[in-house]
Protein backbone atom coordinates (compact mmCIF):
# COMPACT_ATOMS: atom_id res chain seq x y z
CA UNK A 1 0.00 0.00 0.00
CA UNK A 2 1.26 3.20 -1.25
CA UNK A 3 2.16 6.19 1.43
CA UNK A 4 -0.88 8.93 2.12
CA UNK A 5 0.85 12.06 0.88
CA UNK A 6 -0.31 15.35 2.89
CA UNK A 7 -1.27 17.94 0.16
CA UNK A 8 -3.21 21.43 0.55
CA UNK A 9 -5.38 22.42 -2.84
CA UNK A 10 -2.44 24.79 -3.58
CA UNK A 11 0.08 21.90 -3.96
CA UNK A 12 -2.40 19.75 -4.94
CA UNK A 13 -3.06 21.80 -7.92
CA UNK A 14 0.11 22.44 -8.38
CA UNK A 15 0.96 19.06 -9.01
CA UNK A 16 -2.15 18.43 -11.44
CA UNK A 17 -0.85 21.63 -13.43
CA UNK A 18 2.74 20.11 -13.60
CA UNK A 19 1.65 16.97 -14.54
CA UNK A 20 -1.02 18.25 -17.57
CA UNK A 21 1.74 20.46 -18.93
CA UNK A 22 3.99 17.08 -19.44
CA UNK A 23 1.60 15.51 -20.89
CA UNK A 24 -0.05 17.57 -23.25
CA UNK A 25 3.46 19.51 -24.34
CA UNK A 26 6.36 18.21 -22.96
CA UNK A 27 5.80 14.45 -24.49
CA UNK A 28 4.83 15.73 -28.05
CA UNK A 29 7.71 17.99 -27.98
CA UNK A 30 10.30 14.58 -26.97
CA UNK A 31 8.13 12.70 -29.61
CA UNK A 32 9.25 14.95 -32.32
CA UNK A 33 12.97 15.11 -31.03
CA UNK A 34 12.56 11.19 -31.33
CA UNK A 35 11.12 10.53 -34.68
CA UNK A 36 13.89 13.59 -35.87
CA UNK A 37 17.08 11.73 -34.27
CA UNK A 38 15.17 7.93 -36.02
CA UNK A 39 15.23 9.71 -39.03
CA UNK A 40 19.11 10.36 -39.01
CA UNK A 41 19.17 6.38 -39.96
CA UNK A 42 22.01 4.40 -37.79
CA UNK A 43 20.88 4.06 -34.22
CA UNK A 44 24.00 2.14 -33.26
CA UNK A 45 25.91 5.64 -33.33
CA UNK A 46 23.23 8.05 -32.99
CA UNK A 47 23.71 10.48 -30.15
CA UNK A 48 20.80 12.11 -30.99
CA UNK A 49 18.46 9.33 -30.32
CA UNK A 50 20.14 8.26 -26.72
CA UNK A 51 19.46 11.84 -25.51
CA UNK A 52 16.24 11.60 -26.64
CA UNK A 53 15.09 8.19 -25.39
CA UNK A 54 17.04 9.32 -22.20
CA UNK A 55 14.55 12.61 -21.57
CA UNK A 56 11.66 10.48 -22.84
CA UNK A 57 12.62 7.68 -19.86
CA UNK A 58 12.82 11.07 -17.68
CA UNK A 59 10.08 12.19 -18.62
CA UNK A 60 7.34 9.14 -18.40
CA UNK A 61 8.72 8.69 -14.89
CA UNK A 62 8.00 12.04 -14.02
CA UNK A 63 4.75 11.79 -15.16
CA UNK A 64 4.27 8.24 -12.95
CA UNK A 65 5.71 9.99 -10.22
CA UNK A 66 3.58 12.89 -9.92
CA UNK A 67 0.44 10.44 -10.90
CA UNK A 68 1.34 8.23 -7.89
CA UNK A 69 1.35 11.43 -5.67
CA UNK A 70 -2.16 12.40 -6.85
CA UNK A 71 -3.70 9.18 -6.47
CA UNK A 72 -2.64 9.04 -3.01
CA UNK A 73 -2.69 12.41 -1.83
CA UNK A 74 -4.72 13.80 1.19
CA UNK A 75 -5.73 17.03 0.85
CA UNK A 76 -6.05 19.03 3.89
CA UNK A 77 -9.04 21.17 3.73
CA UNK A 78 -8.52 24.25 5.38
CA UNK A 79 -12.43 24.50 6.68
CA UNK A 80 -11.55 21.41 8.54
CA UNK A 81 -8.99 22.10 10.27
CA UNK A 82 -9.60 24.61 13.67
CA UNK A 83 -7.27 27.10 14.10
CA UNK A 84 -6.95 26.83 17.91
CA UNK A 85 -4.05 24.66 17.90
CA UNK A 86 -1.23 24.19 14.87
CA UNK A 87 -1.83 21.84 12.26
CA UNK A 88 -0.95 20.99 8.78
CA UNK A 89 -2.39 23.95 6.27
CA UNK A 90 -2.26 26.56 9.27
CA UNK A 91 0.07 29.66 9.32
CA UNK A 92 1.99 29.93 12.56
CA UNK A 93 3.89 32.74 14.20
CA UNK A 94 6.41 32.26 17.05
CA UNK A 95 8.94 34.33 18.53
CA UNK A 96 12.78 32.53 19.84
CA UNK A 97 13.29 33.51 23.28
CA UNK A 98 16.92 33.63 22.60
CA UNK A 99 16.64 36.49 20.68
CA UNK A 100 13.12 38.20 20.42
CA UNK A 101 12.83 37.30 16.45
CA UNK A 102 9.77 36.45 15.04
CA UNK A 103 9.09 34.37 12.37
CA UNK A 104 6.23 32.99 10.31
CA UNK A 105 5.84 29.36 9.17
CA UNK A 106 3.07 27.72 6.94
CA UNK A 107 3.19 23.90 7.60
CA UNK A 108 2.56 22.00 4.82
CA UNK A 109 3.20 18.04 3.42
CA UNK A 110 6.74 16.75 3.30
CA UNK A 111 6.01 17.65 -1.02
CA UNK A 112 5.33 21.26 -0.38
CA UNK A 113 7.99 22.08 1.51
CA UNK A 114 9.55 25.33 0.25
CA UNK A 115 11.53 27.01 3.48
CA UNK A 116 12.67 30.15 0.88
CA UNK A 117 9.21 31.17 0.32
CA UNK A 118 7.70 33.71 2.57
CA UNK A 119 6.37 32.79 4.67
CA UNK A 120 8.89 29.60 4.56
CA UNK A 121 6.68 26.26 4.04
CA UNK A 122 7.60 23.80 6.25
CA UNK A 123 7.40 20.21 6.67
CA UNK A 124 5.06 18.60 9.10
CA UNK A 125 7.71 15.93 9.34
CA UNK A 126 10.67 18.58 9.67
CA UNK A 127 12.45 18.56 13.01
CA UNK A 128 10.51 22.09 13.98
CA UNK A 129 6.92 21.37 12.09
CA UNK A 130 6.73 18.10 13.48
CA UNK A 131 7.61 19.50 17.29
CA UNK A 132 5.30 22.59 16.00
CA UNK A 133 1.93 20.25 15.39
CA UNK A 134 -0.71 20.63 18.24
CA UNK A 135 0.63 23.22 20.04
CA UNK A 136 -1.50 25.78 21.03
CA UNK A 137 -1.33 29.89 21.47
CA UNK A 138 1.16 30.91 24.21
CA UNK A 139 2.33 27.49 24.66
CA UNK A 140 6.66 27.51 24.75
CA UNK A 141 8.03 24.62 21.96
CA UNK A 142 11.25 23.49 22.47
CA UNK A 143 12.99 21.83 19.58
CA UNK A 144 15.91 19.60 19.03
CA UNK A 145 17.92 20.23 16.21
CA UNK A 146 21.66 19.90 14.83
CA UNK A 147 22.55 23.68 15.98
CA UNK A 148 21.04 23.63 19.71
CA UNK A 149 17.89 23.87 21.20
CA UNK A 150 15.53 26.25 19.58
CA UNK A 151 12.82 27.58 22.53
CA UNK A 152 9.70 28.80 20.58
CA UNK A 153 6.91 30.43 22.11
CA UNK A 154 3.58 30.74 19.86
CA UNK A 155 2.41 34.18 19.00
CA UNK A 156 -0.76 33.48 16.31
CA UNK A 157 -2.23 30.73 14.26
CA UNK A 158 -3.87 31.29 11.31
CA UNK A 159 -5.70 29.81 8.24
Amino acid sequence: MSEEILLTQEGYDKLEAERDELVSVRRKEVSERLKEAISYGDLSENAEYDAAKNEQAELEERIHKLETMMRNAKIINEDEVSGDQVNVGLKVRVKDKSNGEEQEFVIVGSTEADPFATPAKISNESLVGRSLLGKRIGEVVEILVPDGTLHYTIEEISK
